[in-house]
Order: C-alpha cells, then structure tokens, then sequence
C-alpha cells in the first residue's frame, strides 16, 4: 500500500478566516455563529489490523513505525487527531493498539480520542459499557497514564464519541461518569435516541440519505447531511454539532458487506461532503469536522493512500 499523501480534503481555509459563503436569501434566519476556537479535523481510525478477522492490508496496527508514519502524514494535511474505534474488554488486540498510539501521539504532539463501540448483544450490555467506561478511565484517562496528554478534549472535559448498536442505558452510564474527576463530554451518532438527554452531542456518519443506497453509488449523501446540519441548528442548538465528511463507501471486502456502494467520483464525494460542513459551520460553530474514515479498507471509507481520488498525489492540507 502506498503512503503517499491524500488529496480533495478542501475549501475550510476561507472559512477560518472569516470568508464564509453568503448566505441564500431562500434560507430562513439562522442564530449567530457562536464564538470558539478554530475547528479542528478528525479522523476516525481503524486499529485491527494485523487480526486474523480482517483483512490483510500491508501493516500491523501494532507496528509503532506505522503509527508515527500516519500520525505525520496526517499532520501535513492538517488533521489534528484520530477518533480510534474502540470495544473495551472485548478485543484486547485493539485495546493494545490505542495504547501504543496514545503514547506515540502525545510524543508527536498529536490527538486522540475513542469511540466507544456499543456490544451488539441484547443482555447485559449496560454492564459491560460502565465496566469497559471504567477500564478506559483508569488505564487512558487517569493523570498518571501514558501519553495522557495527547487526549482531546473540550473545554477542560474528555470527548467520547459512541458507534451506537442501541442496547445500552446510557441514562445509567451518563450517571456513573458524571462521578468522574472530568465527566466526558459523549458525543452520539445522529438522529438522536431515546437516551438523548444523556448526550452532549451528535455526529453524521456515512450515509447515502433518504433515497438509500444506488447500484452506481450516485447517492452520496447530501440529503442526509443537510437534514443533520440543519437539524441540529434549529432543534439542537444547545449540543455539540460534528459535521462529517466521507471519500466514499464500499463494502464488497467486510465479512459483513451488503454490496452497499457511495461512489469516490475522483474525490469529488469528499470534496462536496467537505463544503457542505463548511456552509453550515458558517452559521453555527461546529468545533469538529470528523473525517470517515482514515483507514476503514473493508468498508471503503479510506482517506489513507488517496486511492480515491483518481491516482492524483498533490499534498493538500485540510486545515491551516
């Protein structure tokens, strides 16, 4: 696999310095942008492989040369951290592999943060949420753990964001942490579920919107987007907003596939979920744009190598 860094992460220099789109004279009136730090880019990352369940790519998820390598290319493109998926006491081989890339981060001055992937089984999973919460705490939260400072946070709190299977009392979890030293600020997946009051905001993830999935992958997603960002302007003005952006979508190499397809369209996916985050986070502050993914192979999610973008190698970074 080539190393060779990503191309169409695009279009968010204006907007940091104030050279937002005009706004529609169609729209209807929005709240002032809120006042923040400039946004920072997210990854999410894949940290399996090397496991025998998935596929063979040309590196071990816990080979610390490989790490560093994609933590500084990631940097040239202005990427400021990596959202690794995480499960807790149920895939110690991924527990190890955010360990040694907490303590490589903080080394490079780079963030991280997890997220919590929800147990798919029915019974018990509230139990293994609040044990697995409370072994991510002690072993990647507390002051004394490696590479703690490389962690993101948020106003002096821990983001935690939740790849959700709809089985947990949240409710019950939000109690537990809120004990916490720093009580984590838990950031769900869009469209709010009952457990929302729990949650101090929501994400977008990888979806073609409401007309579902197309054979040719023409359907990209902006439905959904946009009914997200508005969403969260108008109904949940008072939760963090993620805006997400995605390269594509194929997930004929996953054990789990469904032949479900978003076309890369020579980057030009990438570029079109980009400036719709950069049109709303005109109006509202968003302070993260999460990038689907950085290294998700078996879905075709992957920024890494830019196989998406037509064999064009230009450097170009996502953030000043």
């Amino acid at each position: 696999m080539a190393f060779r860094a990503t191309t169409g992460l695009l279009f968010l220099i204006a907007l940091l310095h104030g050279c937002g789109p005009a706004r529609s004279p169609q729209r209807a009136a929005v709240p002032a942008r809120k006042s923040g730090p400039a946004p920072q880019v997210l990854a999410v990352y894949e940290a399996w492989f090397g496991h025998p369940r998935h596929i063979t790519v040309a590196y071990s998820s816990h080979d610390p040369a490989v790490i560093r390598r994609q933590i500084r290319e990631a940097k040239s493109l202005g990427i400021a951290g990596f959202v690794l998926d995480w499960y807790g006491y149920r895939e110690p081989f991924i527990d190890q592999s955010y360990a040694l890339m907490q303590s490589i981060a903080a080394e490079e001055h780079f963030h991280l943060a997890m997220m919590y992937d929800e147990t798919e089984e029915d019974d018990g999973a509230t139990d293994e949420a609040l044990e697995d919460f409370k072994l991510f705490n002690k072993n990647y939260l507390a002051p004394s753990a490696p590479g703690r400072e490389a962690y993101l946070m948020n106003e002096g709190r821990p983001v935690i964001f939740i790849f959700p299977k709809h089985h947990t009392d949240w409710s019950r979890v939000r109690a537990e942490v809120n004990k916490w030293d720093k009580p984590p600020l838990l950031i769900d997946e869009y469209p709010p579920r009952p457990s929302a009051i729990a949650m101090d905001g929501y994400y977008a993830w990888v979806s073609p919107g409401p007309k579902g999935w197309a054979a040719d992958g023409s359907h990209w997603g902006d439905g959904y987007l946009t009914d997200f960002y508005t969403m969260m302007q108008s109904k949940y003005p008072d939760k963090i907003a993620v805006g997400t952006a995605w390269a594509g979508f194929n997930d004929s190499k996953a054990s789990w596939g469904l032949n479900r397809h978003i076309a890369a369209r020579c980057g030009q996916t990438l570029t079109d979920t980009v400036n719709l985050w950069r049109q709303h986070a005109a109006e509202s502050y968003m302070p993260y744009l999460l990038i689907a993914t950085w290294n998700d192979y078996e879905e075709g999610t992957a920024i890494e190598g830019g196989s998406y973008n037509c064999g064009a190698e230009k450097r170009q970074r996502i953030l000043p």
